[in-house]
């Protein structure tokens, strides 16, 4: 199961990575007219996925230590979003309160995902 859930997040990420880049869909760095983007966010999302597509194919065990290392890395930055406010993470990535919020979503889901999921044996 965290396997394809892996594929799922790698090509949520990719996709959204690149609609970050559609000035139709982002205007003036709006993606979706709600969440802050800018080139260093979109960049940040389409790596983010395609680890996750690389973990995902690699096998059960490196699609949990991805969600394990991701949802660490969301938590951290949703911790710097709320401290950031609405002033760019680590001076170059956009933020603003929904995204912040956003994270704290992702980082919930992806430590359950890593953490909280029983390890399939064969």
């Amino acid at each position: 199961m965290v396997k394809s859930i892996a594929v799922i997040f790698g090509i949520v990420f990719i996709v959204i990575g690149i609609l970050g880049f559609v000035p139709a869909i982002a205007p003036d760095g709006m993606l979706l007219n709600i969440f802050h983007v800018n080139a260093a966010h979109n960049v940040v999302h389409l790596a983010t996925g395609i680890v996750a597509l690389l973990c995902a194919m690699s096998g059960a065990g490196a699609a949990r230590t991805f969600f394990q290392i991701f949802g660490i890395v969301y938590a951290i930055v949703a911790v710097l979003g709320f401290y950031n406010g609405d002033e760019p993470l680590l001076g170059f990535i956009s933020s603003s309160r929904p995204n912040t919020w956003l994270h704290v979503v992702i980082a919930v889901v992806s430590l359950f995902l890593g953490f909280g999921t029983a390890k399939q044996t064969a």
